[in-house]
């Protein structure tokens, strides 16, 4: 199995929000249909503000920051189809449809 197939899934701390199904992408990123479980209704803020700053047509790197914060703050995860929880990862979530890239390794905070 490779981490390109199959199901990825959605994490809060420990809580499910949702299965992040692949159907595509285009490497280093990963596409897929988004199934959100009823949990993840309170963190949708947090997914649309991201995707409202990358649609942006004036990059506004503070609210970027403020953004990647409010996510690490809520614990947000992603795990591979084998259960594994990746170090690092990029995800933006826009309704139905899902994309990221990931990182085995953790970033280097320097």
């Amino acid at each position: 199995m490779t981490r390109t197939s199959r199901i990825w899934r959605l994490y809060a701390g420990d809580e499910l929000l949702g299965d992040l199904v692949v159907d595509g992408g285009d490497f280093p990123w990963l596409a897929a249909r988004f199934e959100p479980l009823p949990a993840y209704r309170p963190f949708r803020p947090l997914f649309d503000e991201d995707v409202r700053l990358l649609d942006g047509a004036v990059e506004d790197v503070e609210a970027q920051v403020a953004s990647d914060r409010a996510m690490r703050a809520a614990a947000i995860a992603l795990a591979d189809p084998d259960g594994f929880r990746v170090p690092e990862f990029l995800l933006h979530i826009r309704g139905e449809q899902a994309w990221w890239r990931w990182n085995d390794e953790p970033f280097d905070d320097d």
